[in-house]
């Protein structure tokens, strides 16, 4: 079991945010074999929601009030640590997640733009594919929304 919390920008740690973006690194950089400014300047605009077990950082998103990243309140850059998977901590951060948007900006419409492989996993926490695939950093992505 995870514990998740939401911060803002301001709130994290020194030691937190040195983990979130490892964590990020380890699996969109070297993982996924994708070279890209991951520090791209919105982490600053975001709510960061933190799954932590036994007080590490096994899982994130960041996510963001309608208009600062699409039209819609919005999920990024959901991560879950390799070795932490099996344990469905993704379900967990985004629930955390959808809960944080409601509760924080008093959305329920939420878009997303996902990794095409992992299209089950968001239908499954009721997003839908909106528009055709499209490349995003070389991989494969297409445009959910929930409603």
């Amino acid at each position: 079991m995870i514990k998740t919390v939401t911060k803002t920008f301001a709130q994290l740690t020194t030691q937190e945010l040195y983990d979130i973006l490892q964590l990020r690194s380890q699996v969109f950089v070297v993982e996924q074999d994708c070279v890209y400014q991951d520090l791209d300047g919105k982490d600053q605009k975001a709510l960061h929601v933190i799954g932590f077990k036994e007080d590490k950082i096994v899982a994130y998103t960041r996510i963001f009030k309608p208009g600062l990243y699409f039209d819609e309140a919005s999920i990024g850059r959901v991560v879950v640590a390799e070795n932490q998977r099996k344990y469905k901590y993704g379900y967990t951060i985004m629930e955390a997640s959808i809960a944080a948007i409601k509760e924080s900006y008093n959305e329920a419409t939420i878009k997303i733009s996902a990794q095409c492989y992992l299209k089950k996993f968001y239908n499954n926490l009721g997003f839908t594919e909106i528009g055709a695939e499209y490349l995003e950093d070389g991989i494969p992505h297409i445009a959910m929304l929930k409603n």
